[in-house]
C-alpha cells in the first residue's frame, strides 16, 4: 500500500451530536452536503451523499500518522498500514483486498503526517459490506510473527527501492522536514530507520493497536450513492459494539519560530545531476495568513504562468521545471494537522550555482514583500486555487472529497470547513498577502537544502 499517493437520526438508533449543516450558512459556489454525528463509542460519522452516478467511498481515517509515531519505533506507523491488510477476525490474509476487488471496487491506504486511512471505491450496493469489513479489522488484528516479520521484509524492501536505491530518493519530501523542523516529531525520518523496523516485536504491534486503532480515534467517512438511514443502521450494526479506549496524551508538535536561515546538504552516489530544495514554515492553520499563503503558493509555484516558473524556467533558463507546494509530496494544503512546511525544489546542471538560483528566487519573494499584488495577479491565484480545490474533491472517483472530509472531522470537528473554503479564500486582500509574505518568506524563515550529485557518469560542468 501506498505511503504517498479525504436526516434525522432517530432516537432508536442511539446516535450522538448529529449535526446537519444548515441551509442559512451555506456559502456561494459548490456546496458538499454533509451529516455529521458520533456513535457512543466516539466514532465519528461522515456522510455526504451524491446520486450521480451508483457509486460510493468508504474510508476510516485514524488519528495516528509518522509525525506522532513512538520514539524508537521510526516507521511504525507506516509498518502497521501494512500489517492491516495481514488479516483480521473474519477475514484471512491479504482477504479484504480479495473481497474488495472481487465486487468491482479499487482500495488502497496510506500513511500521512497526522493520519493513517484506508479507504475503498466500490459499486454503491456493496456498501454494507464494506462496512463490515472495516469494522472487523477495527475490532481487531489477526496478527502473528510470521507476518509481523513478512511486513517488515515488505516495508524495508520498500525503503531500499523507493529511498536508498533512488537517485534523490528522500528529496525533498523527507529530507527538508528533517533539515527545517527542530521538534523530533515533525523531523524524524518517518519512512523509518531499518534498525528500528528490525526492533518492533509482536507486543509492540498489539500495543500501538490497542492505543491508536480505536474507534474514538477515528472518522469513518461515507461518500456517494447511498440511502441514508440504511447506511446509519449499518454504521451503528457493525461499528457501535467497538469499545472506546483511553487514548494516549498527543505530542507537543509545536515549532520555534526560525530566527536563522539554516543549510543543509548530501552527495547522492546515484544522481547525476545537483538538486535545490528550499523550505519555509507556514502560518498556523485556519488564520488569515494560512489562506493568503494557499494563494502566495499559486503565485509563486503553481503552474507555467508562476512567477518562478517564468524567471527560473522562461527567463533564466536555469531549470527545466519548478515544483512546489503546501504539504509538499504526501497531500495538500488542507489533509494536515501539525506546523507544516512550504516547499520548492528543482533540478538544475552542475554550472548553476544554487546560489545563483537563490538570488533570482529571493527577487521574487522580494516583490510580493515590497509591492502589493494588482487586483489581476490576486484574481488570477484565486481562480487557479478555486480549479485546484474542484480538482482535489473529484478526484479517483470521489476519494478527494472524501479525503477533506475526513480530514477536517478527524482534525477540527468540523467537516463543514469544505463548504467555507472558498469564503475563505475571497477574503484575503493584497495587504495581508503583501504582510505574510513579509513575515513568512523572509530569509530567516527557510532551509536550503542541496543535493550533490555523485553518480559516476554526471554530467561534467562548472562550479556549483
Amino acid at each position: 500500500m501506498a505511503l504517498r499517493f479525504g436526516r434525522l437520526a432517530g432516537a432508536a438508533l442511539g446516535l450522538l451530536a448529529l449535526a446537519a449543516v444548515p441551509a442559512a450558512a451555506q456559502q456561494a459556489g459548490r456546496q458538499v452536503p454533509i451529516e455529521y454525528y458520533r456513535l457512543p463509542n466516539g466514532l465519528r460519522v461522515v456522510l455526504s451523499r451524491d446520486t450521480t452516478a451508483p457509486t460510493a467511498g468508504v474510508g476510516v481515517y485514524y488519528h495516528i500518522g509518522f509525525r506522532n509515531e513512538p520514539r524508537d519505533r521510526t516507521g511504525f506507523a507506516h509498518l502497521f498500514e501494512h500489517l492491516m491488510f495481514q488479516g483480521s477476525g473474519n477475514l484471512g490474509k491479504l482477504e479484504f483486498i480479495k473481497l474488495v476487488e472481487s465486487n468491482g471496487g479499487l482500495l488502497n491506504g496510506s500513511t500521512r503526517f497526522d493520519f493513517t486511512n484506508y479507504f475503498e471505491m466500490v459499486p454503491s450496493h456493496t456498501i454494507e459490506t464494506m462496512l463490515w469489513a472495516e469494522a472487523d479489522r477495527m475490532k481487531g488484528l489477526a496478527i502473528d510473527s510470521a507476518n509481523l516479520r513478512n511486513q517488515q521484509d515488505v516495508v524495508k524492501n520498500e525503503v531500499r527501492v523507493n529511498v536508498l536505491n533512488q537517485p534523490y530518493g528522500s528529496f525533498p519530501w523527507i529530507d527538508l522536514p528533517m533539515a527545517a523542523n527542530e521538534n523530533w516529531f515533525n523531523a524524524h525520518n518517518f519512512y523509518g530507520d531499518l534498525a528500528d523496523l528490525d526492533a518492533a516485536t509482536l507486543d509492540d504491534a498489539a500495543a500501538f493497536f490497542q492505543k491508536y486503532y480505536a474507534p474514538n480515534n477515528a472518522v469513518l467517512v461515507v461518500v456517494g450513492d447511498f440511502e441514508p438511514a440504511r447506511t446509519r443502521g449499518w454504521i451503528l450494526k457493525y461499528f457501535g459494539g467497538i469499545p472506546r479506549v483511553e487514548l494516549p496524551p498527543r505530542p507537543d508538535l509545536t515549532e520555534p519560530r526560525q530566527t536563522a536561515e539554516k543549510r543543509a546538504s548530501r552527495v547522492d552516489s546515484l544522481a547525476t545531476r545537483p538538486a535545490l530544495g528550499v523550505a519555509y514554515h507556514l502560518p498556523p492553520r485556519w488564520t488569515p495568513e494560512w489562506f493568503a499563503f494557499g494563494l502566495i503558493d499559486q503565485i509563486l509555484g503553481q503552474g507555467r504562468d508562476s512567477r518562478l516558473f517564468e524567471a527560473l524556467v522562461q527567463e533564466k533558463g536555469m531549470t527545466g521545471d519548478v515544483s512546489a507546494g503546501i504539504n509538499w509530496g504526501l497531500g495538500h494544503q488542507f489533509n494536515y494537522e501539525g506546523p507544516m512546511l512550504w516547499m520548492l525544489s528543482l533540478y538544475h546542471d552542475n554550472g548553476v550555482a544554487p546560489d545563483s538560483i537563490l538570488a533570482v528566487i529571493d527577487r521574487e519573494v522580494e516583490g510580493l514583500i515590497t509591492r502589493p499584488v494588482d487586483a489581476a495577479t490576486l484574481a488570477r491565484a484565486r481562480t487557479k486555487l478555486r480549479a485546484s480545490l474542484y480538482s482535489i474533491m473529484e478526484s479517483f472517483s470521489g476519494f478527494g472529497t472524501l479525503d477533506l472530509l475526513a480530514s477536517f472531522a478527524l482534525f477540527d470537528n468540523d467537516p463543514s470547513r469544505i463548504n467555507r473554503l472558498e469564503a475563505e479564500f475571497a477574503k484575503v486582500t493584497p495587504s495581508l498577502i503583501q504582510r505574510t509574505a513579509t513575515e513568512y518568506l523572509r530569509r530567516t524563515n527557510r532551509t536550503v537544502y542541496t543535493i550533490v550529485p555523485g553518480a559516476r557518469d554526471q554530467a561534467t560542468g562548472g562550479a556549483q
